[in-house]
């Protein structure tokens, strides 16, 4: 945002090329030219123009590239190309392959072109084949970027409609191998699924939807359910519309949600099949594991199973083979399919180890048991329990897994129950009076529609309120105990809880436009960003498998070689093997051991885990890369207005300095700060309405020629006279007197923390108001706890200086930066960044957005503006000045608990291989079995994943309890 300071104007002048409508004279047709997007890059590293030389020369070597000027001086790249051609990503894999850091600071392709689309993908392992979709995904022409999650099983792809639709994306990833189903798109606030329920559904549905008004596509989406998709405008029509075409048919309709409803029983689908398919292989296994090394020690049944069928073929090897067939080729099945999907693509996963593994066990069994049947002195052991028992165990073990994946959501899941399933629909006539009322499932609201809310019943959507008075318990949004008085005209969220009257509410937003589906859709994209720590686990990947499968066949051939040449003791020998079975057992039990599944858990499973506890917390965090930052955080620099401060000044003393009334020189003030946005601005009206007999809704005088000269002030003309509101800055500029009286009621109301406000009627200074902004109760406390964490606060204010040293004083802040304007906000977080500081911005205001974005965590106070929110990469939803220490520390935790879990997956194998190699067996003939290591991959993933959830267990630091308790007693105060 703070990069628009390199005016377009002034660029395109320099450089003809970049100048809208003259891209290269009109040579090119029409349609290329709507094709055209501007991007702005950040290079890092360049020092001078022969720097810039190298990455000029690189961009235009693109195919699709129409223009690229290098800026040393700003350290920028701005590139022209033809989004059909070239994407976002390439250009900045391009920057970066030509030696420096790159990423993107503006895209001016049209906004409405690009679109966001999130994806479930059923049949992920681990996260070689998380990877594996990325590249597939990235490669596919007018995708800019694209995510994907293996914790949470889903996509979430950034594309330009004009070169393919979600279709396209689908296709792709199906053609990887992969299960993939449309959980959202882009058009999501006026989109409804319908799963229809009946035998027949014909063309006559769709016809009868698309007659509605307000409906603008009807798509049928075939397979197991009947969904079909409905777009339409929200504000003509609604889902109950549409539930009533279905009501005049056979058929019965529901609103189905591949989100949330669709996530949920996709996980119950998969941990039926995992349960249904562990039970039968135990089934089987049972009996193969008892014959195999139980039955041996009871002689009457191991007479029974040695009984010769065929010449050396005993009952026991037949019944063995028997069972254990099933389950490798039918319950094993899932194995052999994900293999030939991995390989198919270029890659391998755990189903390529798992499959290689059991293979090697079973056909060994196999070619023993002919060898027996078939020679009658061959001696030889079958496996067969190996195999069987491998697969039991890590069917186990993936139950538990996705059993286990399930609960790192929760949160999502918690949010979501929030609202009421059902809602009081109130009828009205012409005149607005109610004439009946309908209970009606909560999802079927629609936008203007008028509904009942009964004391003790949560809200069942955004709106206003039209009728009655009652209080409203918003602690869910904001965080406040105290309940919150509502009358006619007043907001009302959806999910908070109304306590005592009755109210009736217009609805605003629905669905996903309401303000608790926003806070989910941030926490789901949150849990989607990948934590730059997860580039460990994907580079790993990439190796992992192809190297196990080597290091296994190396085993297997040092130990079978060592053996041939006598390097070993036949005494190390167990009676039932020979020296290859023994070298094959090695080299099993090393290709089934190695686990990539935790390495891949190891990340997302904990920030999952991590944002949905500081979603609980009311702090919520966008994603791995702001996590992963804010435990760095060592300096934060904070706003004071609206952060440090209530935000909620009030006007405390007001001094006129010519013969005027006050009611006439507040009806000037008022009319000149009702068009500005400031906090300031907003209590100087407020005040202003006391002298006025419609103090309601007073009208003010019109003003004309109204300016915002950002930091100083505001002008403007009311009733023929130049009345300017602001600081002694905007006074000077303009050449108005300020009197030695008024100075020193400016230092007077400076030293007492208060805001000296002038006001001049026609270049004559007229009077003086002094504002305050009373400190919240926790902010001193919080300072101090920051201190004792080493982490350093600033004070960054575009208020005066006096005010500025006395807040700060009072805070306890010793670094102060007064009367900044956001570009020099920006500027001071540079320079601490520059310091070696890792920084976070603390705000709450338009004018903190440029530095929000520049510092390398910004933190925006829930009650902020949108633009604030916006920039942010961490919301303060209750607005309270302890929330940022909770983030900082709840940043630690969940990091050191991504460590711990690298260091147990990471440890697991560099330990488990080479036991599973024999590496310890000449000193201890301890020897890892093959149905043992499985189980112990299997449990590697689950162990993982429990550890995530441990965070759930997360405790904010005690210090904060007792500041909350004070802050409390304050209030009360």
């Amino acid at each position: 945002m703070a990069l628009t300071s390199i005016g377009e104007e002034t660029y395109s002048a320099r450089h003809p090329l970049l100048q809208k409508n003259k891209f290269g004279g009109g040579c090119r047709s029409s349609s290329e030219e709507e094709a055209t997007s501007k991007a702005v890059f950040r290079v890092v590293g360049m020092t001078c123009s022969a720097c810039a030389g190298p990455v000029e020369e690189a961009i235009k070597r693109l195919r699709g590239i129409h223009e690229a000027v290098i800026d040393v001086l700003n350290n920028q790249a701005q590139v022209l190309f033809n989004p059909n051609f070239v994407n976002l990503e390439k250009i900045c894999e391009t920057i970066q392959d030509a030696g420096f850091e790159a990423s993107l600071i503006e895209n001016e392709a049209n906004e409405t072109s690009i679109k966001v689309c999130r994806i479930r993908i059923n049949g992920m392992t681990c996260s070689s084949c998380s990877s594996t979709i990325e590249r597939v995904l990235r490669v596919t022409n007018g995708v800019q970027r694209a995510h994907v999650s293996l914790a949470l099983e889903e996509a979430e792809v950034h594309y330009d409609r004009r070169l393919g639709d979600h279709d396209k994306l689908l296709d792709e990833i199906e053609s990887a191998g992969f299960e993939a189903l449309l959980i959202s798109t882009g058009e999501d606030l006026s989109k409804i699924d319908l799963k229809i329920v009946g035998e027949c559904v014909d063309e006559s549905i769709k016809t009868l939807l698309e007659a509605l008004p307000g409906v603008q596509s009807v798509e049928f989406h075939h397979g197991t359910d009947k969904i079909i998709s409905v777009l339409y405008k929200h504000d003509v029509t609604g889902p109950r519309s549409f539930i009533r075409v279905f009501g005049r048919t056979k058929l019965k309709a529901t609103i189905f949600s591949a989100g949330e409803e669709g996530r949920e029983s996709q996980r119950q689908v998969e941990i039926k099949k995992y349960y249904k398919s562990f039970i039968w292989s135990l089934v089987f296994t049972v009996p193969v594991f008892l014959t195999a090394m139980v039955f041996m020690y009871i002689p009457w049944i191991n007479h029974l199973l040695m009984f010769k069928v065929i010449n050396m073929l005993n009952t026991g090897e037949i019944i063995r083979c028997v069972l254990a067939t099933p389950v490798q080729f039918l319950i094993g099945w899932r194995f052999y399919y994900g293999s030939y999907k991995a390989l198919r693509r270029g890659s391998a996963n755990m189903d390529v180890l798992i499959a290689l593994g059991t293979n090697a066990a079973y056909f060994y069994s196999l070619y023993s048991v002919l060898r027996a049947a078939s020679s009658p002195g061959f001696k030889g052991e079958d496996f067969f329990e190996t195999s069987s028992m491998l697969i039991t165990f890590i069917l186990l073990g993936k139950y538990l897994e996705v059993m286990a994946k399930g609960k790192t959501s929760d949160a999502i899941s918690k949010l979501m129950k929030l609202t009421p399933d059902t809602a009081i629909l109130l009828s009205l006539d012409s005149e607005g009076q109610v004439t009946g009322e309908e209970e009606i499932d909560g999802r079927l609201i629609q936008k203007n529609d008028v509904i009942k809310i009964l004391p003790g019943v949560k809200v069942a959507s955004d709106g206003y309120v039209v009728w009655g008075k009652s209080h409203v318990d918003e602690s869910m949004m904001t965080g406040e105990a105290n309940l919150v008085a509502k009358r006619k005209g007043d907001t009302v969220i959806g999910g908070t809880l109304n306590a005592n009257g009755v109210l009736h509410v217009k609805v605003t937003r629905v669905g996903s436009e309401s303000a608790l589906a926003q806070i989910i859709r941030l926490v789901e994209s949150a849990q989607l960003a990948k934590a730059p720590v997860q580039k460990l686990a994907d580079t790993i990947s990439k190796f992992f498998v192809p190297l196990v499968i080597s290091f296994s066949l190396l085993t297997w051939l040092v130990w079978f070689f060592a053996g041939k040449v006598h390097w070993y003791s036949e005494s190390w020998i167990p009676a039932s093997m020979d020296r290859f079975e023994l070298a094959l057992q090695f080299g099993i039990s090393v290709m089934v051991v190695a686990c990539p599944c935790a390495l891949g858990l190891a990340t997302p499973t904990a920030v999952m885990v991590g944002t949905g506890v500081g979603a609980s917390q009311g702090v919520l965090i966008k994603g791995g890369q702001a996590l992963e930052r804010a435990h760095m955080v060592n300096c934060i620099v904070f706003d004071k207005t609206g952060t440090l401060t209530m935000g909620k000044p009030v006007v405390v003393k007001t001094k006129l300095l010519k013969n005027m009334t006050l009611g006439e020189f507040y009806e000037l003030v008022a009319a000149t700060e009702v068009n500005s946005e400031h906090p300031l601005a907003k209590a100087i009206v407020n005040h202003a309405k006391k002298f006025r007999d419609d103090e309601e809704n007073p009208a003010w005088p019109q003003a004309h020629d109204f300016l915002s000269i950002t930091g100083n002030g505001v002008k403007a003309t009311v009733k023929g006279r130049e009345v300017m509101v602001g600081n002694k800055n905007l006074m000077s500029q303009h050449g108005v007197y300020i009197p030695e009286d008024a100075e020193e009621m400016l230092a007077e109301a400076e030293e007492m923390a208060q805001t000296g406000i002038l006001v001049s009627v026609n270049r004559e200074l007229t009077g003086l108001l002094a504002v305050s902004d009373p400190l919240k109760p926790s902010a001193r406390a919080a300072i101090s706890i920051l201190k004792s964490m080493n982490i350093a606060s600033i004070m960054v204010t575009g208020d005066n200086w006096g005010t500025a040293n006395a807040i700060a004083r009072e805070v306890g802040i010793d670094s102060v930066m007064a009367e900044a304007k956001p570009k020099q906000k920006a500027e001071k977080v540079k320079e601490l960044q520059a310091s070696g500081h890792v920084v976070a911005m603390v705000g709450d205001g338009i004018n903190d957005a440029p530095a929000l974005v520049a510092a390398d965590v910004g933190i925006a106070i829930g009650a902020g503006t949108d633009i604030a929110i916006e920039a942010a990469d961490i919301v303060l939803m209750k607005s309270n000045l302890e929330d940022v220490i909770t983030a900082i520390d709840l940043s630690k935790k969940t990091f050191s608990r991504i460590r711990l879990n690298y260091v147990w997956a990471l440890g697991y194998n560099l330990i488990g291989i080479p036991i599973a190699a024999g590496v310890l067996f000449p000193w201890t003939h301890l020897r890892l079995p093959p149905w043992f290591a499985g189980a112990a991959m299997a449990a590697s993933s689950v162990s993982v994943v429990c550890s995530s959830l441990l965070l759930k267990n997360y405790k904010r630091p005690k210090m904060l309890d007792n500041l909350e308790i004070c802050e409390v007693l304050v209030e009360r105060v």
